[in-house]
């Protein structure tokens, strides 16, 4: 019996055929056994490693007892040469040998082409994925720049209120410092009216002192100060603003 060291992979002739599939009766490599395992309709097939069972010759066919060496394309079987003339008779053939190198050149540009389609896939998606970043950039930036508009028109018009406030509160505001300025110029007269009637107090009591006390009388009686003014009101009526009218404000986006 044959070692298993002697043995190549029937699939890819290229690595050592250390596994045996008993459903196949072919020597497999391990990466080969793996790719057959995967394959649905060999998902559930048998393997021994090959330095336990190694197989003498080929396969034989059960009926003929002769070498499977070809392959009939009717059935999809392998067959004898004595299976040619009998149930496989008028049927398609091919050489196994032939089979199978164009089964491995098939196999091998599918994997080929279904490898350039992955990398090609690969390549959209890496391509989308940068556009779809730039896309979502330009948004963020877009919402920002809208953002600070709004700040800038909100600012303008809160400044513009505070000076129209101050504007016309401002002549309200000047009569009152008139009115404080005129009450401080009655203290000051009054403070010096009443110096005087001090000082005359102090003097000899003759009819000069007579004269000048209805003097100061009719002085004391100009003094006037004006009741003061109602003062104006003002306040402020506050807005209620809601974070959704906030959001409709800046605007809105949509991801389709």
């Amino acid at each position: 019996m044959a070692q298993a060291a002697s043995k190549t992979c029937e699939i890819c002739v290229s690595a050592p055929g250390s596994q045996y599939c008993l459903d196949c009766e072919q020597f497999y490599c391990e990466n080969c056994r793996s790719l057959h395992k995967r394959q649905k309709l060999s998902t559930n097939h048998q393997f021994q490693n090959a330095s336990v069972r190694i197989p003498e010759g080929k396969s034989r066919c059960s009926q003929h007892k002769e070498e499977l060496s070809l392959m009939c394309n009717t059935c999809n079987v392998l067959v004898c040469a004595s299976c040619v003339t009998g149930k496989h008779n008028g049927h398609i053939f091919s050489k196994l040998i032939d089979v199978i190198a164009k089964l491995r050149t098939e196999n091998e540009t599918q994997m080929q082409d279904k490898t350039k389609e992955a990398n090609r896939k690969v390549k959209k998606i890496e391509e989308n994925l940068l556009s779809f970043d730039n896309t979502v950039g330009s948004v963020i930036k877009a919402i920002t720049e809208q953002s600070n508009t709004i700040k800038r028109m909100v600012d303008t018009s809160v400044a513009a209120m505070i000076a129209l406030v101050k504007e016309q509160t401002k002549k309200e505001k000047d009569k009152l410092i008139k009115m404080l300025f005129d009450a401080n110029s009655v203290l000051v007269a009054g403070h010096n009216l009443d110096k005087q009637r001090k000082e005359l107090d102090k003097t000899r009591q003759d009819e000069t002192t007579v004269q000048q006390m209805k003097k100061l009388t009719e002085e004391i009686n100009k003094l006037y100060l004006d009741s003061p003014p109602e003062l104006p009101k003002i306040y402020f009526n506050r807005k209620c603003v809601t974070e959704e009218e906030i959001k409709q404000l800046i605007g809105t986006y949509s991801l389709r």
